[in-house]
Formats: C-alpha cells, structure tokens, sequence
C-alpha cells in the first residue's frame, strides 16, 4: 500500500509539473498614454510584445496637434512558479503643439504580421506642470536626483565593439548598371558599450547629401523602421542597423565616389562602483565615421545604340488578343519587359510600319520592386493595331527591343514570337480613299509646274496701278461735291 501511495504521489506531482509549465501564447497590445497632460508633458503609444520577440511594427500614426518625438525600447523576463514569460516594448514619445482637447481617432497597427487595434481616445491637454521644488527624499532611490550632480560617482568610457560602414554590392559597373549601396551601422554580440541613436533623421538628411552621387539615377529603398538583423564578419556575429539603402544608375562614364561620412551616437558612460540607488551611466556622445567608396564605371561596348539602349537582365512576357485575325478589325497586343535593372528608363520597342498594319501609340504601365537589395520589376507596352493586307506574318519583323546585359556582357533583343493568320479582303485600297484630299490637290499631279519669268506680266501690273489711281480719284470728286 505503502509503494502504490509514493507511486501516486509521484505521478501526482508529475502531472502538476507538466500541467504548470505550459506555453505561454504570444500577447500583443497597444497602450495609450493617460487622458490628460500637461503641456510640458509628453504622451506616448506602446507596442508590447509578449512571449515573442518584436521582429517588425507599422509606422506609428500621425496625431493633430502632437509631434512626434521618438522611440524608445524596453525587454524584461519574469520567471514565477517555474513559468517563464518575456516581453518586448516600443514606445513612440508625442510632445503637444499647443493646449487643447484632441481626438485620437481609431488606428490600426501591423505588429509582426499581425494586425492590432485601439478604438482611440481623448487627450486633454492643459496649461504646464509647475514641478515641484522641494527635494522629494525617495526620489533619489529610483531616479536621478537632480540635486545631485554626480560629484561623488566616478564614470568611466568603455571601448566599444561597434562601427558605420557604406558598402556596395559591386566594385566595378557599366554605364546604366545599378549598384546597390548600403549605409549601415554594426554592434558586435561582444559590445559591453551602451549605445542609442541620436536624432537619427536630421543627420540622414544631411548624410544623404553626401552619399548620393550627381550623375546617376537614384531608386530608394525607403528604410522606415530600423530593425537589428543578425550577420557574420569574418567569424564574428554582429548586429547590422541597416540606416540608408539605394541603387544608383550611372548616367555617364564617371566612377561613383562615397566619400566618408559621419554619424553622431549617444554613447553612455557607466559607473567605476556601480550601485542599486545611485545613477549608473552618464550620457556621451561619440562619432562613428565609414570609410570612403569608390565603384569604377565602365562604357558600354560599341554599338549604333550604345547610348539608348537600356541596361539589365530582363525577358519578354507578350499576349495577344488572337493570333487569328481579320483585315480592317482591331486587335490588342502586349509586349511587357520583365526583369531587374532601372525600370523607369526601359523605352518603347521600336515598331516598324508598313501597308500591312496600322500600331497606334501604346498605353504604358510600370511596377518597380525594391526588396532584397535588388531592384526588379516590369513594363508593359499596350498596343492597338490593325490589319490592312491577309497573309502570314510574324509580329518580330515589326516589335523588336533592344538592350546590353551587364552579366553576360553582350547586347541582346527581345523579340516576338507570335505569328498571325491575317484573312478577309484587303483594306489598303480604303486606306487610300480615306486619305483623298479633294479635286483640287487631284489636279497638282497634271498641273505645269515650268518656271516663268514675272517679267511677262509686267503690263498687268500697269493696269492694276491704273485702275487704283482712278478709284481714288472719283471717291475724291464725290467727297468734294457732297
């Protein structure tokens, strides 16, 4: 009885076990800041992320009569009753423009793929907060005495395991090949440094002016949220901040300079004799400086085109309404240009007219993709056309496109593949009479053309001053005798 009892008690306390260490689901919620604030104060909207790590979040919104100050983060971890739970914090600071009462309207936010809700609310928002000016005696226990001025705490700057680097996934390029630049700043697993980013927009801005190159074409990834991804340097694992990404397209021969630039961080002393209540760090500033970059531009090889030719890697994707078709009825004809290299500068195939068809104008369409550090993406060309003659005709001898491969190192065109079946009368006779401008213009084929000396009608001209001369004598007679 004795051993059936243990036995029991023991897969009692089994099943507690495993009854109490369950997962803990993924939690996510927005939070918003109180309903009333002064108007030196700030209001915040928090993204919590339990039990999952916070990988990617919308753009915070844009409140009237608040602007946005910036992001902060937080994690923590809790272990109760063998359970272990995490969370993941971002908080976009707002700071009030002027006193009044503001409606926050319902949003939606994007929080790893997944969508969360907050139906909004009402800030008041009223005159300052006078602080108070006596010493609060617990304040110091928890926050930065503002009486204290550190005299007595020593800080020390701890080497950091960091650096700013532009990189370009290519040294050497052709004319209107896309080079895909990076500016990133990196954070070794082994940085003890306690870094931030400090006004990261304002100084992008003047960075950009820098980097960007004058004679290429620029397409912008548009990096809005900056998020750490894990890579490895040469055996080392660090955690890359991607801050800016583009291709640029030379325009012309000349190489591609990125000079050195410079981005200033936040970068915090700590305590030498760190303790529980006192202040640990310090606020510091450090500038992280990339290395200049220089991408060598290359021409293209000789051709009659060479200077309008588009440049990439890109296929042919056409349809046509019907490969059977009828002379003097319209028919629709697509000829789209897939693939990676600048989109915007693809033009229009060159088509060739003949008595045969009549090809109207095309309607164009494009879609650029920036993803991956790749630019990729197509361009469609609709056309109309009409069939003026029956017989067999294949559409390459009218759509060809020509463009220079930068990978196989060649030029290269696209050319159709569709062969119509054309019947039915022909249309060219109408085209004709269509085009008849009248009996008058039907007579400047037989018409004499020999060129005559106006000497000839030089007694014409006699009669004609005559004949003036006379008219305006009798309208001086009349005029005199009225």
């Amino acid at each position: 009885m004795r051993l059936k009892f243990r036995h029991f008690s023991f897969l009692l306390m089994l099943f507690y076990m495993l009854s109490s260490s369950g997962v803990i689901g993924q939690n996510i919620n927005l939070d918003l800041g109180p309903a009333e604030i002064g108007e030196n104060q700030a209001w915040t909207i928090t993204i919590t992320v339990s039990n999952e790590r916070l990988q990617s979040y919308d753009n915070f919104p844009d409140i009237e009569g608040f602007q946005k100050r910036g992001t902060s983060s937080s994690s923590s971890t809790q272990i109760i009753n063998g359970q272990v739970s995490s969370s993941q914090s971002i908080t976009m600071t707002y700071v009030p423009l002027r006193q009044g009462t503001f409606k926050i309207n319902a949003f939606s936010m994007t929080v790893n793929d997944k969508v969360v809700n907050s139906p909004g609310m009402t800030v008041k928002v009223g005159p300052p907060i006078q602080r108070q000016q006596s010493r609060d005696p617990f304040r110091s226990l928890f926050d930065r005495d503002p009486w204290d001025s550190g005299g007595s705490t020593e800080f020390v700057d701890i080497n950091e395991d960091a650096f700013l680097a532009l990189t370009t996934n290519k040294d050497e390029i052709y004319v209107g090949e896309g080079v895909t630049t990076t500016l990133s700043f990196y954070v070794a697993e082994s940085n003890r440094a306690p870094l931030q980013f400090f006004e990261l927009g304002k100084q992008l801005s003047g960075i950009l002016k820098d980097v960007r190159p004058q004679n290429s074409w620029e397409e912008n990834f548009n990096i809005e949220n900056i998020n750490g991804e894990t890579v490895d340097i040469k055996g080392k694992r660090y955690t890359q901040y991607k801050i800016y990404q583009g291709a640029f397209y030379p325009l012309n021969a000349e190489d591609i300079h990125f000079p050195q630039v410079g981005l200033k961080m936040i970068k915090f002393k700590v305590a030498k004799n760190p303790s529980f209540f006192g202040q640990n760090r310090k606020e510091d500033y450090k500038t992280f400086y990339s290395k200049p970059k220089t991408v060598k531009v290359k021409e293209l090889p000789p051709h009659p085109l060479k200077d309008q030719v588009a440049v990439g890697d890109y296929i042919l994707d056409e349809r046509i309404s019907s490969e059977t078709l009828e002379t003097g009825k319209s028919f629709s004809y697509d000829f789209n240009v897939f693939g990676e290299g600048n989109i915007s500068s693809i033009n229009k195939p060159s088509v060739s007219n003949d008595d045969n068809f009549d090809f109207y104008e095309p309607n164009v369409t494009q879609n650029i993709n920036r993803q991956g550090g790749h630019v990729t993406g197509s361009k469609s060309f609709s056309y109309y056309g009409i069939p003026k003659e029956p017989g067999t005709y294949h559409l390459d001898d009218y759509f060809q496109w020509i463009f220079f491969n930068p990978k196989t190192a060649k030029y290269d065109t696209l050319k159709s593949n569709v062969v119509l079946q054309v019947t039915g009368e022909s249309k060219k006779n109408e085209s004709i009479q269509s085009n008849d401008l009248g009996s008058f213009y039907d007579q400047v084929a037989i018409a004499d053309n020999t060129l005559r000396d106006l000497d000839h009608f030089e007694w014409v001209k006699i009669l004609a001053n005559i004949l003036i001369l006379g008219m305006l004598v009798a309208s001086a007679i009349i005029f005199f005798k009225k």
